[in-house]
């Protein structure tokens, strides 16, 4: 499993340890008004709000604020209008890092995400420096205290997902971004514990990072997925185990 999957395991971690639930939800209800706003409020017939919909319920979010969410998507309630906007940018040691974001301001996003580069000795770029290493796929999240490795392997193989990986209490099914709505069902129907679900951005080629840097590239990645308007971060660095044992008490 690769440093930034091992990385993902540790936010999911620490944000169940220190509750961020408020944040959780800010970014939950963006996806959903997104979602809606720009293939409908049937998730029958749209892909991405079925995704974030289940996300939602799997994160315990209360259906009134989910059709809240996705009746500002469609116009028929008021509120902010939310944009989506993607910086690229490099981490140290050349680590391509893609950070997406939903804001409703974007000077102010632009000029958190620039200083979270600057800080931590990165480099933003122009658009397309780096996405074309990424490839938008879809992933589901399973608690694996509460299930098995190959239970869950045959139903995702069933459902033609392309990767199964446990790492760290979790276990993470990767499959085509438009198989994501038939993998989680399949693996609903099951009777897996499925957790969040949704779209992301896996590298083609990962960056080896030694000692020297990975401590550096550890605290950005992080500080840049607490911005209030970061709502997904990528980035292809890969750090051996007992390195990221160790970097993970400094976080």
């Amino acid at each position: 499993m690769s440093g930034h999957s091992k990385w993902a395991n540790i936010k999911h971690r620490k944000g169940a340890q220190d509750a961020r639930r408020a944040k959780v939800f800010t970014r939950l209800i963006r996806e959903l008004t997104i979602a809606a706003r720009q293939g409908g409020g049937d998730a029958d017939a749209n892909p991405r709000l079925r995704a974030a919909v289940s996300t939602a319920r799997a994160n315990n979010m209360p259906n009134d604020t989910v059709e809240k969410a996705i009746k500002r998507g469609t116009g028929e309630l008021e509120g902010l209008v939310i944009e989506e906007v993607t910086y690229e940018g490099y981490a140290p040691g050349g680590v391509a890092v893609v950070v997406e974001c939903a804001t409703d301001n974007r000077k102010r996003t632009t000029a958190d995400v620039r200083h979270v580069f600057n800080k931590y000795e990165g480099n933003l770029g122009a658009n397309g420096c780096v996405s074309f290493i990424f490839e938008r796929k879809g992933q589901v999240r399973i608690d694996a205290e509460a299930t098995t490795l190959d239970a869950v392997m045959e139903a995702a193989i069933e459902a033609g997902a392309e990767d199964v990986e446990e790492d760290d209490g979790t276990i993470t099914v990767t499959c085509a971004m438009g198989d994501l709505h038939a993998v989680a069902g399949a693996l609903h129907d099951a009777g897996l514990p499925v957790g969040e679900s949704g779209l992301v951005m896996v590298p083609n080629t990962l960056v080896k990072v030694g000692r020297d840097h990975a401590l550096a590239v550890m605290k950005l990645v992080t500080a840049m997925d607490d911005l209030d308007d970061v709502t997904h971060v990528s980035a292809n660095f890969d750090i051996d185990d007992a390195l990221m044992a160790e970097i993970e008490e400094h976080l």
